[in-house]
């Protein structure tokens, strides 16, 4: 279980406090946990099996009787009657045990076992996931934040140059064609802003799902290079060997062989005891019976022979289910081969893009102050000045969506080797342990209540 997040700050103003946030509070993450707790009673459940069951009895009551007799020893015969009320109870207790399934029990042991190591894994995976969405989520809204920012002095630049395109317009220097095109690219720049906008409206909401908190001011996040192998080859060897979703796979073939186990295990012979006493007062059935007493000790040996033919069928179906969890083995080692394949290409790509981007920038920077310049002196036009304004915003643009991919692409490689975790990334949160839960429950007698109480 995990504490409470009283102690965490407020606002998440760092991607490492997002991810904190997320970890504890996410209500998916969570969802996941109880289903992993819920799991762990199946091992419980199936070690009863090597346990007693007793059950106590009792009945009471008011019980009217009559009964006549005839008696032959007289000539003619005679009769007799007896009736009257009688109050009879009875108390007693059953005992019985099985001592042998053909090795059921133990087989459901061991199945519910690797249903827990699975659920393990599958929570694996749902933290993967998860981290990897709130990574998305801050860098998205840290995107949108910034180009909303761009978008906006982008509008301060073209009013400023709409108000001198009119002052030269009123002495002469330039064309009402100018003027017309200095106030199209300002409403456009308008109408980019109020897209922007939009934009970075949906991206909060996306992170106060995910993460839980309203955003305050977002810090700017580093890539996690340092984490992730530092070859293909090599995070394809990482991949296969420990992402959640294979050694969950590989679990549920366990899981599927225990089944074809406990089918096997319904065409052996069972044998058990049952021992039961009952203590009578008074009798239902007889007046004159004021008290009895009763008990025994019984064994029982059942051999199946023939019941239709299902235990057959159950057996063959589970052995069918066994080859699917084999097949889906070879498909999540394809799926996490296909996808640390493409994370690392995405982070190759993104690597590039930040040097093509920042390129970009330095020389639209340069390209617009020259057409600047040149425009003072009557060698270009208005619409040069605008476009060349425009390729600048573009090129930030492009620059801030090519910093955002490099983080969200180095998180996605780690997620696709499967190390992204709060482990790895040394999250300051308490670890959730799913080991916790299931050494409370797994040899509990008796209780209805959970660990933590409810």
């Amino acid at each position: 279980m995990l504490p409470a997040f009283g102690a965490l700050p407020a606002l998440a103003d760092t991607l490492e406090a997002a991810l904190t946030q997320t970890y504890v509070n996410n209500p998916t993450l969570n969802a996941q946990r109880a289903l992993v707790r819920a799991t762990d009673e199946n091992v419980p459940q199936a070690l009863s099996g090597y346990r007693p069951r007793v059950s106590i009895t009792a009945t009471g009551g008011e019980v009217s009787s009559s009964t006549t007799s005839k008696s032959t020893a007289t000539n003619p015969a005679t009769y007799s009657t007896l009736s009257g009320y009688n109050s009879p109870v009875s108390v007693g207790a059953t005992i019985s045990q099985t001592l042998f399934n053909g090795f059921q029990t133990a087989n459901r042991t061991r199945q519910a076992e690797a249903q827990v190591l699975a659920a393990r894994e599958n929570l694996r995976s749902t933290e993967q996931s998860t981290l990897l969405n709130a990574v998305t989520a801050y860098m998205n809204l840290l995107r949108d934040t910034a180009i909303l920012d761009l978008q906006r002095r982008n509008v301060e630049v073209l009013q400023e140059q709409l108000r001198q395109t009119r002052d030269r317009f009123n002495v002469g220097e330039v064309t009402r064609t100018d003027v017309a095109q200095s106030e199209s690219s300002l409403a456009a720049g308008r109408s980019s802003v109020l897209t922007a906008e939009s934009n970075y409206k949906t991206s909060a909401a996306v992170y106060r799902q995910v993460i839980g908190v309203d955003p305050g001011k977002l810090a700017a996040a580093s890539p996690v290079d340092r984490y992730s192998p530092t070859s293909l080859a090599a995070a394809i060897s990482t991949g296969s060997a420990i992402h959640p979703s294979i050694t969950a796979a590989q679990f549920n073939i366990d899981t599927a062989l225990q089944a074809v186990k406990v089918a096997e295990g319904a065409l052996y012979p069972t044998v058990g005891v049952q021992g039961s006493f009952t203590k009578n007062y008074l009798s239902s059935q007889s007046l004159s019976t004021m008290e009895s007493y009763n008990a025994s000790v019984l064994g029982t040996l059942t051999v199946p022979v023939y019941q239709g033919g299902s235990e057959y069928s159950l057996i063959r179906q589970a052995k069918e289910t066994l080859g699917q969890r084999r097949i889906e083995m070879d498909t999540a080692r394809e799926q996490v081969r296909q996808s640390v394949v493409q994370s690392w290409g995405q982070l190759e790509a993104a690597k590039g893009n930040i040097e093509a981007t920042q390129a970009q920038v330095q020389s639209s920077e340069i390209a617009l102050n020259g057409v600047r310049e040149e425009a003072r002196v009557g060698q270009r036009t208005t619409l040069d000045v605008l476009n060349a304004q425009q390729a600048l915003v573009n090129a930030r643009v492009s620059l801030v969506s090519a910093q955002r991919d490099r983080v969200v692409a180095s998180y996605a490689l780690l997620s696709a080797v499967g190390r992204l975790s709060a482990q790895v990334l040394g999250l300051r949160a308490p670890t959730y342990n799913p080991k916790v839960h299931y050494e409370q429950v797994r040899d509990s007698w008796a209780g209805v209540r959970t660990p933590d109480g409810r």
